[in-house]
């Protein structure tokens, strides 16, 4: 396929995350093994442990060089997408009320405009209001809204 960039990082990664766990459950079950201070798994225990640690070791760096590095988020696509999720009328909801807020988030799915475009129409709000409710920094920052923790 023309264009098709295969995860390998992220499946090699995956694929060390697999590993790490059954070494895990090698080193949980030969830990539970040991009789009187005396456990002879001790040789498989330290071989599994040693085994994780380089591979998330090498695992990580790989990763980090090769997939994350130089990544970037598409800031326009982001706030393009906030704009358009519907999840925003949860903001709008303690202002104009549940149903309202409902009728707008089917408004703005059915004619595909965003819910700061319906919202401005229908909700009795002016700009700057809806501005404030719809900032998408004060619904994931702890506190912004005046839930617990403050705001």
């Amino acid at each position: 396929m023309p264009g098709k960039v295969n995860p390998v990082m992220c499946e090699m990664l995956m694929q060390v995350c697999v590993q790490v766990i059954g070494n895990d459950q090698v080193i949980a079950f030969s830990g539970a093994l040991g009789n009187f201070e005396l456990n002879v798994m001790m040789p498989v225990l330290a071989y599994n442990l040693l085994q994780s640690i380089a591979l998330l070791t090498s695992g990580a760096q790989v990763f980090a060089r090769r997939c994350i590095a130089g990544l970037e988020a598409d800031a326009a696509k982001c706030t393009n997408d906030i704009e358009r999720s519907l999840a925003m009328c949860t903001a709008l909801a303690p202002a104009i009320g549940y149903d309202k807020a409902a009728k707008i988030a089917k408004l703005a799915h059915e004619t595909n405009r965003t819910v700061r475009e319906v919202a401005l129409e229908i909700s009795g709000l002016d700009k700057a209001r809806l501005d404030q409710l719809l900032d998408p920094r004060s619904q994931t920052e702890p506190g912004a809204m005046g839930g617990p923790g403050g705001g």
